[in-house]
């Protein structure tokens, strides 16, 4: 079978899909996690449920939303919930088992920014803001970050914490009282990076297939470190490939047919 060439963005949507599991209740991100999450429940996680911020409940859009205002998120829905309901009796009653998040910048410790680049002042950017991601990254059960790396991203310290990770490391979570787990896998377009379970700083446990270590390295504003037991990231299968490239063109010929 000829193998389909692929970019590390396509690399990067597919490896997020494959660590969502059927069944699993995840609130989802506008973006690259809303690909992956949609590209799961079109493969190999049918029985997924996917939330969004706006209420939709176990929706199942055939093209990718723009926005939680989307009217796919709730035309596909099972149910529409008010944002009160769904923030506080799903979320903060602990029934999300996982949040799925991108974002600006990340530091070490999984923090992530997605309100200003520089001082919060005078920034140098004004990013677009939390919106629901600083509940998620606290209430769901665990959390998943997805985000193209480089220097730029991929920071010491982030410039501003809008979603707590795992703070300054070494269980600051529970010492603030916070009894979830925090993000448990970074997915990038070159690897996937999880927290070292004593420092809570995160490690590269597994390189996309054509990566080296220096392409991390250099695309890391620290000194990242690498799991003892590391793992070549399988390339993207045709079949892959295919319903993901599928889902993005229908999303495209959609919004091309709504602006004519």
């Amino acid at each position: 079978m000829t193998k389909i060439n692929h970019t590390p963005d396509e690399m990067m949507t597919i490896a997020a899909a494959r660590e969502l599991k059927d069944g699993q209740i995840c609130f989802v991100g506008i973006g690259l996690p809303s690909a992956a999450a949609n590209l799961a429940r079109l493969s190999h996680a049918p029985e997924i449920v996917l939330i969004y911020e706006s209420g939709t409940l176990d929706t199942k859009p055939d093209i990718l939303p723009l926005s939680i205002g989307d009217p796919e998120l709730s035309e596909s829905a099972l149910t529409n919930e008010s944002v009160p309901e769904m923030f506080r009796f799903w979320l903060q009653g602990g029934h999300i088992n996982l949040g799925f998040l991108g974002g600006a910048q990340i530091d070490r410790f999984a923090n992530i920014n997605s309100t200003v680049i520089g001082n919060y002042s005078e920034p140098k950017v004004r990013l677009p803001g939390a919106g629901g991601a600083p509940e998620i990254a606290t209430h769901c059960g665990e959390i998943f970050v997805i985000i193209r790396q480089s220097k730029r991203s991929f920071v010491e310290k982030v410039d501003f914490i809008t979603s707590f990770g795992h703070g300054e490391g070494k269980n600051h979570r529970k010492r603030l009282g916070i009894d979830t787990k925090g993000p448990t896998k970074i997915i990038t377009d070159l690897c996937i990076m999880e927290p070292e379970p004593d420092s809570f700083e995160l490690i590269v446990t597994s390189i996309h297939s054509g990566v080296s270590r220096e392409e991390i390295s250099q695309s890391t504003g620290w000194e990242i470190r690498f799991a003892n037991n590391i793992n070549t990231t399988k390339a993207p299968s045709n079949i892959e490939l295919g319903a993901l490239r599928a889902l993005q063109n229908r999303s495209l010929e959609a919004t091309f047919l709504s602006k004519n």
